[in-house]
């Protein structure tokens, strides 16, 4: 049994707590977990009876006991923790995003071909069920070729105060929610990346230390372009999803449903389809599968940096006023 421990089991999310939980119902075992909090300590033993605690994650590190580790740690630290973990010879995943630039990928997919362990980025929402809904019908051919993507995340208020919110902690708005949403439009575009657009908007909210509003726009090599936007400046209302295709198009906002239209002859049928349960645990199902040799691994390293290529590209764009094509591989 492959035996697991998590580095960073704070309270926002829980998502330490449920790393472990995914880990366990994937077929591991949750054995270890650090934090610098001594009450985040005490919680993980509450859930996790009898696993070892750690405050210094170099100690969990040097355990010969741990075959993997998880990184759930603010972004900034992202890849030297993972790099210190894979040199460690611990197969390693790392919370998304993956880390703040494609130099820290680099060294972090290096890392993991040095040490000979197995590097992924928790992508856990490619297994929303509204995108699973949506990569089903597009790959079904159901609204022809897609041409044009655009996905919205926001509302209109401040920022909470917390590291998310920290641009030199989190690397800015762009990397938080953005992340998902630029994974999902590569894992749906099946074409390069030529070029991407940038635009930010700070200082509206004021104390605020990240962008008020983030868009990123990308040109594929196909033809076909993608606009991302994640904002705190929402006021007027823009779906989550927006598709079009060659016959059809698809809409989706935060229901349980998606709503496909096509051409049928002259005819525009539209029709809304159940997405299913989120199924972020999978993740792990996979993970474990590949660690055992019978599936691929599903969220690659490198297919990660090219999250993070995007958005560093967005960022340049915007400090030289033009689009940029981005370090992706």
């Amino acid at each position: 049994m492959v035996k697991c421990g998590v580095i960073g089991y704070g309270a926002a999310f829980e998502m330490g707590k449920w790393h472990g939980v995914w880990m366990e119902r994937a077929g591991m075992k949750l054995a270890a977990v650090c934090d610098t909090e001594l009450a985040r300590l005490t919680a993980a033993n509450e859930q996790f009876p009898g696993i070892a605690t750690y405050t210094d994650f170099r100690e969990l590190l040097a355990s010969p006991d741990i075959d993997l580790v998880a990184v759930v740690l603010p972004h900034r630290l992202h890849e030297a923790v993972s790099v210190a973990s894979l040199l460690a010879g611990k197969h390693t995943i790392v919370e998304k995003p993956m880390c703040l630039s494609t130099s820290e990928a680099d060294a972090m997919i290096e890392a993991a071909h040095s040490s000979g362990r197995v590097l992924s980025v928790f992508h856990n929402r490619r297994w929303d069920g509204d995108f699973r809904a949506i990569r089903q019908a597009i790959e079904s051919g159901r609204i022809g070729e897609v041409f044009q993507v655009e996905c919205s995340f926001g509302s209109f208020e401040p920022p909470k105060d917390w590291w998310r919110s920290d641009k030199e902690v989190s690397g800015g708005t762009l990397y938080d929610f953005g992340a998902h949403m630029i994974d999902w439009v590569l894992n749906l575009v099946h074409s390069d990346v030529e070029t991407v657009t940038g635009s930010f908007v700070a200082g509206v909210w004021e104390g605020a230390k990240s962008e008020d509003h983030t868009r990123a726009s990308i040109q594929f090599a196909n033809g076909c372009t993608a606009d991302f936007e994640v904002s705190q400046l929402k006021s007027v209302g823009k779906p989550k999803w927006r598709i079009l295709g060659t016959r059809g198009g698809i809409t989706a906002d935060w229901g349980p449903t998606i709503t496909i239209s096509e051409w049928t002859g002259t005819e525009l049928v539209t029709a809304e389809v159940e997405c299913g349960e989120d199924e972020w645990g999978a993740y792990y199902k996979n993970f474990n599968s590949f660690l055992q040799g019978n599936e691929e691994l599903a969220v690659k390293p490198e297919q990660a940096r090219r999250t993070i290529a995007v958005i560093e590209a967005a960022e340049e764009s915007y400090r030289i006023g033009r689009a940029v094509s981005p370090a992706y591989k």
